[in-house]
């Protein structure tokens, strides 16, 4: 099983995309009790064709018995060590307004494996203040403090004027991976993965269906 980091590079973004969505299913399963599943089961909680999941989780490896199934609590520790959740990461934050604090707030994030451990803003009226236990941090020293601690992941709740330099400054302080929710595309080097959040987006998503 370990080497499915070799050929990383060579999964669909796709596949790994619907990963998170099989393992959100798997803990409600082992919340209610369940011990086995099938992958037409699975299917029907999370609205993919048991073909295509067993496709996906084929990818990684031999899982399931034929006849038998998954074994949910094996399948969730192999899904965390896919995803690289078996393990706790921090998280920096950069944006201290209704969005920040409402991340900062969020419990759901330490449960999956993130830990927020900085929030940083520009705005002297914000900074000193206290969202939740964390003290809100100047932008200006956000670039040694990040990199002092090593923080691989940064959410970004700044106005779009701002979202591009502050991304500049966290890549030269090692981040490698954000969390976007400035409504502007962001230039970055192909090492650096972005995953882009806009709700407006995924509202005009839903009422084509309405």
């Amino acid at each position: 099983m370990r080497g499915h980091n070799m050929n990383a590079e060579k999964i669909p973004d796709i596949i790994i995309g619907r990963l998170p969505v099989y393992l959100r299913a798997l803990q409600r399963m082992a919340d209610n009790g369940l011990k086995t599943t099938s992958s037409q089961e699975l299917g029907e909680h999370v609205g993919i064709s048991a073909a295509q999941i067993r496709k996906d989780i084929s990818q990684f490896g031999e899982f399931g018995k034929q006849g038998t199934g998954y074994s949910i609590a094996y399948l969730l520790d192999k899904l965390r060590e896919i995803l690289k959740v078996d393990r706790k990461w921090d998280v920096v934050l950069v944006g201290a307004g209704d969005m920040g604090h409402a991340l900062a707030n969020y419990q759901g994030f330490a449960n999956r494996g993130f830990h927020i451990v900085m929030i940083f803003d520009n705005d002297k009226e914000k900074v000193g203040q206290k969202i939740d236990q964390f003290t809100v941090e100047d932008t200006e020293k956000m670039i040694e403090r990040v990199k002092a601690a090593g923080v691989k992941i940064a959410m970004l709740t700044v106005p779009a004027a701002a979202a591009q330099s502050v991304t500049d400054k966290l890549m030269q302080a090692g981040v490698k991976a954000f969390l976007n929710y400035a409504p502007i595309s962001l230039n970055m080097p192909n090492n650096v993965k972005v995953q882009y959040i806009d709700p407006a987006t995924h509202l005009q998503r839903m009422t084509y269906y309405l």
